[in-house]
């Protein structure tokens, strides 16, 4: 049994198909754990969809921001931009299947393991969040997304603001900032604000922020945090971040990184993919 933990494919099944290729995958015996946007801008949305749901179980996936929008536009909360690629999903006969499927995938997902705490999102942490109190406010979105009431939420999931954590935050503007958190953040500072216009590598911080796994005391610094989300950044593998999105979507590649059985890093496995967009012009 292996496990292995994957970037944004954003649509890209034959890459994705390439690279399980490559790691001699068995839904019967492994596991994937995807870092969020599955779907958008490549040319197979809708095969990438059908063939999770197929794998069940041995496809675990944390929600991303381009997931969200096709929930969001699956409701009319939100119009497809030009650049999306979503109307085959939203077209096709399935598509509450699809959607309830989508929408029952978790914010973040935690894995314990002898060596490693591991959690998985789609971008980011506050530094003040425990890893027990991620997964809590995580948990706050889920059961929301999971609701009878989801899709009023879409209509206020979008907005920058509030930029900044409290604990007496609640209702939208609460939800807001956990979803903003989990599935768009890049840079934050000490003061658990979040600034979410830049979308340049690491090296790009605006003023007063930095990369928020590079904030002194992030409270999550003792586990192994897994995420995707920032193609202009690439590759980053160290004992506590893994930073898998490796631009698939603009003609970067396709990352895989194994995690043995105790938690340990294993080796990283990669396909070359087909550029199909510019990263510094979408979110």
């Amino acid at each position: 049994m292996a496990l292995y933990l994957i970037g944004d494919l954003q649509g890209c099944y034959t890459s994705l198909s390439q690279l399980l290729q490559k790691l001699d995958f068995s839904p019967s015996r492994d596991t994937l754990y995807l870092l969020g946007d599955l779907v958008n801008r490549g040319p197979k949305s809708l095969e990438v969809l059908e063939n999770l749901i197929k794998w069940g179980s041995s496809a675990q996936c944390v929600l991303g921001n381009h997931d969200l929008h096709l929930l969001a536009a699956s409701t009319g909360a939100r119009a497809l931009r030009r650049d999306d690629t979503l109307d085959l999903i939203l077209n096709s006969p399935q598509k509450m299947q699809l959607m309830d499927w989508l929408r029952y995938r978790p914010m973040a997902l935690h894995l314990s393991l002898p060596k490693n705490e591991i959690l998985m999102i789609h971008a980011g942490v506050l530094p003040s969040w425990t890893l027990d109190q991620t997964l809590s406010y995580a948990k706050e979105v889920e059961m929301v997304l999971q609701s009878n009431h989801y899709a009023d939420f879409f209509n206020h999931m979008y907005g920058n603001q509030p930029s900044r954590w409290s604990d007496d935050l609640t209702g939208y503007e609460r939800l807001r900032l956990i979803t903003n958190t989990l599935s768009r953040c890049r840079f934050a500072n000490a003061s658990d604000e979040i600034e979410l216009k830049t979308k340049e590598g690491s090296g790009a911080a605006p003023a007063g922020f930095m990369p928020w796994f590079e904030i002194p005391g992030r409270q999550t610094a003792n586990c192994l945090i897994a995420f995707g989300h920032w193609s202009t950044m690439g590759l980053v593998m160290r004992d506590n971040i893994l930073a898998l999105d490796t631009g698939c979507v603009w003609g970067g590649s396709l990352s895989a990184v194994e995690i043995y059985s105790d938690g340990s890093i294993g080796p990283l496995s990669q396909v070359a993919c087909e550029a199909c967009l510019d990263p510094l012009k979408e979110a």
